[in-house]
């Protein structure tokens, strides 16, 4: 009786709710909720079938994975000088937790035995992926004596990159992608003020970079570019840049004046008392500015002459000095190449030791993921390397310790035009208008 009462009640709410469909769905739609981007499909029918898999399979996978625990002793004495030592019987699979469903898959959390440690459940990852036939899981431990396994059931990044407009974020924070997991891609140069992005020709570097331009137009930053391809990728979005180098000649000139710029700020600072801009009040804050690098090698490279040498050498450096002074005073980099390695030189090592958020699209060689991902996170290289050459726009982030899979937005011609026509904010470098207002004092 109480059972098919239920389903006599669950069907008159579902029959409720479609004949009044008309009435609420606007309503939810006008707050921001629009249920026909749910994904209906995989809570209706993917989910619980994932859950029967995790449940039947869940005491098998534990045992043969080295997960179990048996309370009984490993070893017994038998007469006075003899040990028998063998595998304890009837092991205890660690306590499994509800699946909770996502979007896109679902997070379980695993309680371990007494004296288990994270490392068998990472070397399990691959097994639990065939038992749940999901397509990846991620193996995480939060707190002290529990394991998160996050399992995504689709690979959310095979198909096209998403085209849609960027969410309005706080400032600095920009939209430019979508991860695996199903939330957005968010850079935020608060958090993490210099960017390190590479991958092969055709990997997906420029689409990044076009996505990160096109939602920091929306604010109030300043962007400075660096293109050494003649401007071709950077150029395009013409006056949205403050201020635009299309070779190294003209690059030195920009880094020079953003160092300078740099030591402006300081001097704002130190006269009101302050570690950073962010501490000064807004009217008197400086405008942030991010400096974009398109293909960095160019700015190291050279052909051997002493003059291109001696530029090569003033790069580095300005560029150096802009990562190690320009976090505190607004001032960021976001810088791109292919391949960016010690056989650059040795700027180039400590450029990258400056440089908090890296991305990794697809790489040719090991060495090339490693130099991006290897000195903050070495699983990721392996990820890294498992991007084809199909999966365009696909790579590996790692902020903080921890990775993940994302691809950037796709931009089209119609979106550069729209943002090339849109000036950037006026007056954005203090050494511009210090110099100005000095020389017409002198003038005077």
């Amino acid at each position: 009786m109480p059972a098919s009462l239920t389903v006599w009640i669950l069907s008159a709410l579902l029959l409720l709710g479609v004949m009044t469909q008309s009435w609420w769905e606007p309503r939810l739609q006008a707050r921001g909720i629009n249920i026909r981007t749910w994904p209906w499909r995989w809570w209706m029918l993917g989910y619980p079938r994932t859950v029967l898999r995790i449940w039947w399979t869940w005491r098998q996978l534990a045992m043969l994975n080295g997960l179990s625990v048996s309370r009984r002793p490993n070893q017994r004495v038998m007469g006075r000088d003899l040990v028998v030592q063998g595998q304890a019987l009837r092991p205890k699979a660690p306590r499994l937790g509800w699946p909770v469903p996502t979007r896109n898959g679902v997070i379980v959390r695993v309680l371990m035995h007494p004296g288990q440690t994270p490392a068998p459940y990472l070397s399990a990852a691959g097994a639990v992926e065939h038992a749940w036939r999901v397509h990846a899981v991620r193996v995480r431990s939060p707190r002290r004596g529990q394991i998160l396994i996050t399992a995504t059931a689709n690979d959310p990044l095979t198909g096209k990159g998403s085209a849609k407009r960027p969410e309005t974020l706080a400032l600095l924070s920009a939209d430019v992608g979508h991860t695996e997991d199903g939330p957005s891609w968010v850079i935020d140069l608060r958090k993490v003020p210099h960017w390190l992005i590479t991958g092969a020709t055709q990997s997906g570097k420029s689409s990044l970079l076009a996505a990160l331009v096109r939602s920091l137009s929306r604010q109030p930053v300043a962007l400075v570019g660096i293109d050494c391809k003649g401007g071709m990728e950077l150029g395009l979005f013409g006056r949205r840049f403050s201020k635009l180098a299309i070779d190294r000649k003209r690059a030195l000139v920009v880094l020079a004046s953003m160092v300078e710029e740099i030591e402006h700020r300081m001097r704002v600072c130190r006269a009101a008392g302050v570690r950073s801009i962010w501490a000064l009040p807004e009217e008197r804050r400086p405008i942030p500015i991010v400096v974009i690098v398109d293909e960095l090698a160019e700015l190291y490279l050279h052909d051997g002459s002493r003059e291109s040498r001696d530029e090569a050498e003033q790069c580095g450096t300005l560029l150096l000095r802009l990562a190690q002074l320009g976090a505190a005073l607004g001032v960021h980099l976001v810088a791109a190449g292919q391949r960016v390695g010690s056989d650059l030189g040795p700027r180039v090592t400590a450029l990258r030791a400056q440089l908090g958020g890296r991305v990794a699209h697809r790489a040719h060689d090991e060495a090339s993921a490693e130099m991006t991902l290897g000195d903050l996170n070495p699983d990721a290289v392996v990820i890294a390397q498992t991007i084809s050459e199909e999966e365009q726009g696909v790579a590996v982030v790692t902020t903080g310790g921890r990775w993940m899979r994302a691809r950037s937005h796709l931009i089209s011609m119609a979106d550069v035009a729209e943002i090339a026509v849109v000036p950037g904010p006026p007056y954005p470098f203090l050494s511009v208008v210090e110099t100005a207002s000095e020389k017409g004092e002198t003038e005077k």
